[in-house]
Parts: structure tokens; sequence; C-alpha cells
């Protein structure tokens, strides 16, 4: 609690008294609001992550999708990922109904670290293709530029 000293001409030989400002100073607060923003504008970048996948080399046209197309990914241990979520095998096709709200026209891509057998590769395209999702690729890394490609599967 912050006090204002009131020096009064009466009671100049006497204790002086003090009263309650009535002001709040918010300058400490938004200094502390401004060092948090800082830290967060920061931070945040850095928080975004992805999995690794060593994906294929190929020299295939680039994709030109306006919407961002599911994404199921396999790393090199195998283990599947829906976007960034990691999903057991066996509940693989019941997420992507969830997902896609049964959209059975819905693109989904599959990104395959290239030190996987085909088979692992070709066994995942073949449960969703049995869930019944028609619009599946393979996506793979261009060889020369900078753009990601897709080779219909």
């Amino acid at each position: 609690m912050a006090f204002k000293l009131s020096p009064s001409s009466k009671n100049s030989g006497r204790r002086r008294s003090f009263s309650p400002m009535s002001e709040i100073n918010v300058t400490p607060m938004v200094d502390v609001m401004l060092v948090l923003l800082v830290i967060f504008m920061v931070t945040a970048p850095l928080l975004t992550t992805g999995i690794a996948v060593d994906l294929p080399k190929t020299t295939t046209s680039p994709l030109t999708e306006s919407v961002e197309p599911l994404t199921i990914v396999i790393n090199g241990k195998g283990t599947v990922f829906i976007q960034e979520t990691e999903t057991p095998l066996e509940e693989l096709t019941n997420r992507l109904i969830a997902i896609t709200q049964n959209n059975k026209e819905a693109h989904i891509y599959v990104k395959g670290d290239k030190t996987l057998s085909y088979g692992e590769i070709i066994n995942i395209m073949g449960l969703i293709g049995a869930a019944g999702f028609t619009k599946v690729a393979l996506l793979t890394e261009p060889s020369q530029t900078s753009s990601k490609k897709a080779v219909k599967g």
C-alpha cells in the first residue's frame, strides 16, 4: 500500500501524517506483461515440432492444393502418426473415419521413411483403402526443387 506525505503548515513541528493514495501505479505491471509477451513471442516458434521422417527423393510434379490434406506418417521405427498424433495401427481406420467424418473422398497422404520396407507402407495403404478411402497418395521429397511431391498410389 502506498502512502502520500502531506506536510501541513500548522503541524510543521509535529510528526507528519500519512494518508493513503487512491491511485494505482500500473507501470510495473505493464513492464512485466511486456516481458512475458516477448518471452512467448520468442518461444512459441520453438514449440512447433514435427516427426522426423527421411522421405525418399524422386522427380514428380509438385502438389497444388489449397486445403491441407490429412497426412499419415510412418517413421523409421514403424510408428504410425495421424498428422502429429501417434496412433496405434489397430485404431488407424477408426480414427481416419472419425476425423474425415466418414468422407471417403478425403485426400490422405502417406509419408513413409525410406528405411522402411515396401511391405510396411503398402500394408498401411491397404488398411486405408480397405476402410473405403479412395484418394490415397504417397509423399516424397523432391530431388532438385524445394516443394513437396506426390505419387498417386
